[in-house]
């Protein structure tokens, strides 16, 4: 909503001619559309969710809407999908340590919510093999058909492309063993509605994992708005029936932040 307010007013300004006239007009009309089609995907208000804060005043990385105090982050187009899947990831971000860490078993029903390229689906489709099955996850068209390519060249036939959208990851009811996160909740346009559509995909003993790059450390090469402090995960997911289990801090630059479903009175 605010890039394309913001676009409108890019292009409003005087015109000389019909031509440039009509080019704008057509530039406006496209992005009022888009305000409406977004418009369609806000959720209802929850009378149990903490509620959202709007400044005009922001970090330039951030969308001007808070929570909990919280700016969040702008997402990450699909045109950065290369550094998705940078040669120097694994040095980086130790992820076959974070596959181990999830302790995973073949059969398992793993969702990756911000699944991009498919980089961590397809290592994730190993370990619940045989049986199991990964959800992947995005709300962009352009990352899922990466995605989808990739998974071919590769023979990975158990992971299951999902368009999800900024309130709702599309995922049926009790149907998840594990929902992971990797930095991507930051960006979360509605992060109440979709935590609360993750914790109804959960199976009664479902678990959730964000993993995030450490807010507390400021010799992280990331942008103060892509990173998350463990206090603030946690301080976010007491809103939500979620149960935090443990913190591993055994990656170079990322928190592993593991929930849990709370038992049901």
């Amino acid at each position: 909503m605010y890039d394309s307010m913001r676009f409108i007013m890019r292009i409003h300004r005087p015109v000389t001619n019909f031509s440039r006239c009509r080019s704008v007009l057509c530039l406006v009309a496209g992005s009022l559309a888009l305000i409406a089609a977004q418009a369609t995907d806000q959720p209802a208000a929850s009378s149990n969710a903490p509620p959202y804060e709007f400044r005009a005043a922001h970090d330039p990385d951030g969308i001007g809407k808070f929570y909990l105090g919280r700016e969040i982050a702008q997402v990450m187009g699909h045109q950065g999908a290369d550094w998705l899947e940078r040669p120097e990831r694994e040095a980086e971000e130790h992820t076959d340590e974070l596959l181990e860490q999830l302790q995973l078993k073949p059969g398992d029903v793993v969702a990756d919510i911000g699944a991009g390229t498919g980089y961590l689906s397809r290592r994730l489709a190993k370990k619940v093999t045989p049986g199991g099955k990964v959800l992947a996850v995005d709300i962009q068209p352009e990352m899922l058909s990466f995605l989808t390519n990739r998974m071919a060249v590769l023979g990975v036939t158990n992971v299951v492309p999902i368009l999800g959208t900024v309130s709702d990851p599309h995922l049926s009811a009790r149907s998840v063993d594990l929902v992971i996160m990797v930095d991507v909740y930051h960006e979360f346009e509605f992060p109440y509605e979709m935590i609360s559509g993750i914790c109804r995909a959960l199976k009664p003993n479902g678990r959730v994992a964000f993993v995030e790059f450490r807010g507390e450390d400021p010799q992280v090469p990331i942008k103060p708005l892509h990173k998350m402090t463990e206090a603030q995960v946690r301080k976010e997911m007491s809103a939500l029936p979620l149960r935090w289990v443990r913190t591993i801090e055994t990656l170079p630059r990322q928190h592993l932040i593991l929930f849990s479903v709370k038992p049901q009175p």
